[in-house]
């Protein structure tokens, strides 16, 4: 009955290591290597905001990750990714600092995915915000998060050329996809 005993533990013990998630790297970290690798490349940053429950999310790194836009992203971006706002009981997918950055950043009323584009140094060239002229105070509907429909989409790649050195022909490329890539309904 012993060895019983010691072999349920250690299948036990052997299980929850192999389920154990490592922790999310604090946002210092995330930050600092991002723009570590954006000095050195001479690229600049688009920190992508996000949770495991959007599908919107999924849908915009799906699309940054789309063969046909892959190389184009990562030849004039470092891709930095934040995961914020998860559901109880997800909480430990969040990265540590990450929703008082968002905050920081007046975001964290604003819908997700929340985006920006910053140099190497960290000051803001542009965000996923297409406020109206008049406007001072960001609202949930200024946030493009995942641009999807014309006005969004042409709003994102005005956004990249000009903090970019794309061409043309890669902009149309990221906006056809963008705007033609079916919207699948979440799996999860």
């Amino acid at each position: 009955m012993k060895i019983k005993h010691q072999l349920f533990v250690l299948i036990m013990l052997i299980n929850s290591v192999a389920l154990a998630q490592p922790a999310p790297p604090p946002v210092e970290t995330v930050l600092s290597d991002a723009y570590a690798q954006a000095a050195k490349e001479n690229k600049k940053v688009i920190l992508i905001f996000h949770a495991s429950w959007c599908g919107w999310c999924r849908r915009m790194e799906a699309l940054i990750n789309d063969p046909s836009c892959k190389k184009i992203f990562d030849d004039n971006y470092v891709i930095a990714r934040l995961d914020v706002l998860e559901r109880k009981g997800n909480e430990n997918l969040e990265n540590p600092g990450s929703l008082d950055v968002l905050k920081k950043y007046k975001a964290d009323q604003l819908g997700l995915p929340f985006w920006l584009v910053l140099d190497a140094n960290g000051n803001i060239l542009a965000s996923s915000l297409m406020k109206p002229d008049n406007s001072t105070e960001a609202k949930a509907e200024d946030n493009v998060g995942c641009p999807s429909n014309d006005k969004e989409v042409a709003y994102f790649t005005k956004l990249l050329k000009s903090t970019s050195n794309l061409s043309d022909e890669d902009l149309t490329v990221i906006y056809k996809t963008f705007l033609l890539k079916p919207v699948k309904p979440s799996t999860k």
